[in-house]
């Protein structure tokens, strides 16, 4: 443990803790018995504001927070009220989830203690750090995207009291669906501790997705009631089936929100240095969720690092993927890839060598950065999604973009030696795969906003009818497109991403903000999925795992393929100029193997192949 180490540090005469608060007049370590009552420990002022007081005989599972006294002048940044308990930033676990109470937003002198509302850091002994390894995952391989409270909550093979739980993800009926995919890791959405946003609690709702942190360090206890060795046995059984695991995590913003919300942590110790402010003192919010984190600022940069390490020692994790991420380079002047924070991702021992995945965009100024962070980074590509969305909509002109996509968006990344995309066609945030092909609108009423929120152009079609259809012709139709949306992502080029259940036909009724829907409209229904859907993807990985053609991530020049039209021609520039054209085909020179792309609605021929219409057919070498 070196000496800068900040929260509780075991040791065997007791337990030393360190807390960052550098403009408060008094901390207070607080002690939870059993029963709850409270005990008080001033702590002592020390050299960069780090708080320290020594409890002799303490042991691990203690229970715990933190007061901070001092100024109290919230345009100045200054949110200090002892009657506010806060979680230690560093704290590993908690005793149960953050829930929120309007209580717990009060301001100084308004409302009643906190302590009974806000969960308790707990002393823990840390795991022996797993000896460094080299990631499981690699580039050019399938992420699937999961969240892990809906991905088994209706999984019928696993125990009920192990459903919704990081444990699950270790079940042997789970690792044998991600190894049929050939899934090369999984991308485990928000698991850290966090807190509902204040207006879902009069709806009835309650955040499903987790990207609204209170803590970067502690699990959260509804999905990894075992804590850290819950979440290192599942990494460990994904690893043994050959399978990587990616956390997403959320730097950008807390869950403190605005100047209305909650005091649940660094607002209370420090919300000068850990969140961006206007020169007027208001809350910068590039997030859209109330308030932005300085990744900027050396002691919101140290923790972030930190927080990293804890997962890569602590659980093995092969990397990382970032929310919001423009929001972790940005300075002063704008975003910058080589921003004091992502420069020392790239250079730390531990860190250097993880798989690090950005989503390129906020909504802060110069938030669209995609193709921009450079070496040594994936990056969520949206320009992919669309574009191919368009083309299978039957939008003119759309053949030359998805030419570009399916080779690994040169347009994009062709500055560097290799393409750094990470296809996707859904995710998380919008239209599950399935509804692509059967809502032309978003229907979000569920979420109690009037069907505001949301994405309002989401690149999709009904076929004729919005939303469920009894006509076998319009589910027929709905099939085929499916099967061609996903033919299409495994026949693309560089690293892939599948989003739990797209792979047979999961839905969520046409909600394309499901974030507050923790039931059956973001939980995936593995008695209802379509196993003809789920058989086409299966094949489809184990073509993609036979054909490295498909998966490779250098740049194609033409000496590598030869694009054809439908008569096995080259294509010649009018045609690629046609804005009605809707087939391609693509022949690897080197193998013989082909693509043909088919989005007309008449079916062709070639080379003694049927391509049938609205479909795209791949052709081995050996026929």
């Amino acid at each position: 443990m070196s000496e800068d180490a900040l929260g509780p540090i075991l040791s065997g005469a007791g337990v030393r803790f360190r807390v960052r608060s550098p403009d408060a007049s008094q901390l207070w370590l607080c002690l939870f018995d059993a029963q709850d009552r409270e005990t008080r420990h001033p702590m002592a002022w020390g050299e960069g504001g780090i708080w320290t007081v020594d409890i002799a005989g303490l042991a691990a599972g203690a229970h715990y927070g933190v007061r901070a006294d001092g100024p109290y002048d919230p345009d100045a940044g200054l949110w200090f009220d002892p009657d506010k308990l806060l979680l230690d930033p560093y704290a590993t676990a908690i005793d149960q989830p953050f829930r929120y109470d309007a209580a717990l937003a009060a301001r100084r002198g308004e409302g009643d203690d906190t302590a009974a509302l806000v969960p308790k850091a707990i002393v823990e002994t840390p795991l022996p750090p797993i000896p460094k390894r080299a990631p499981v995952f690699r580039a050019g391989g399938l992420i699937y995207e999961l969240q892990v409270r809906g991905f088994t909550m209706l999984h019928p093979d696993i125990a009920p009291e192990q459903r919704g739980t990081i444990a699950a993800l270790g079940h042997p009926a789970i690792i044998d669906h991600l190894r049929r995919l050939h899934v090369t890791a999984v991308e485990l959405m928000p698991v850290t501790a966090w807190i509902d946003e204040r207006h879902l609690r009069p709806l009835g709702l309650s955040n499903a997705w987790g990207y609204n942190p209170v803590s970067f360090f502690a699990l959260d206890p509804r999905l990894a009631p075992g804590g850290m060795a819950e979440l290192r046995a599942a990494i460990a059984a994904l690893h043994e089936a050959g399978i990587g695991a990616i956390l997403d995590l959320v730097y950008n913003h807390d869950g403190e929100s605005d100047a209305l919300g909650p005091t649940l942590s660094l607002r209370g110790l420090d919300a000068r240095s850990y969140f961006r402010h206007e020169p007027d003192g208001r809350l910068i919010n590039d997030t859209g969720t109330g308030n932005s984190i300085d990744c900027n600022h050396p002691a919101m940069r140290q923790m972030i690092l930190a927080s990293m390490r804890h997962f890569v020692l602590g659980a093995g994790i092969d990397g990382f993927r970032f929310d919001l991420a423009p929001a972790l380079g940005r300075l002063p002047q704008g975003f910058d890839p080589q921003a004091p924070l992502l420069r020392e991702m790239r250079a730390d021992a531990i860190l250097s060598d993880r798989i690090l995945i950005a989503e390129p965009w906020d909504i802060g100024p110069g938030g669209y950065q995609l193709g921009q962070f450079g070496e040594g980074w994936l990056e969520w590509n949206d320009r992919y999604r669309d574009d191919v969305r368009r083309f299978w909509r039957g939008d003119p002109g759309t053949l030359g973009s998805l030419a570009t996509r399916l080779a690994g968006s040169s347009d994009l990344f062709g500055g560097t030696g290799e393409t750094r995309t990470v296809n996707f066609l859904a995710a998380h945030d919008g239209f599950a795969l399935a509804d692509l092909a059967a809502y032309e609108h978003r229907h979000n009423e569920a979420n109690g906003e009037q069907n505001r929120d949301g994405h309002g152009d989401n690149f999709s079609w009904n076929n004729g009818v919005e939303g469920p259809s009894d006509d076998p012709a319009v589910q027929a139709a709905r099939i085929h497109d499916i099967r061609a949306l996903l033919s299409t992502l495994f026949c693309s080029r560089g690293t892939i991403m599948l989003t739990a259940g797209d792979e047979f036909g999961r839905t969520q009724q046409g909600n394309n903000n499901a974030y507050a829907q923790d039931n059956a409209i973001s939980w995936i229904d593995w008695r209802g999925r379509n196993h003809e859907l789920e058989a086409h993807a299966f094949a489809l990985a184990q073509m993609r795992a036979a054909h490295p053609e498909l998966s490779g991530t250098d740049w194609l020049t033409d000496a590598d393929v030869e694009w054809l039209d439908e008569e096995g021609r080259p294509l010649s520039p009018s045609q690629w100029q046609d804005p009605a054209r809707k087939r391609l085909v693509l022949r690897f020179r080197d193998t013989g193997f082909t693509l043909c792309v088919n989005g007309a609605a008449e079916p062709f021929r070639l080379a003694g192949h049927e391509v049938a219409r609205r479909s795209i057919l791949p052709i081995s070498p050996d026929g």
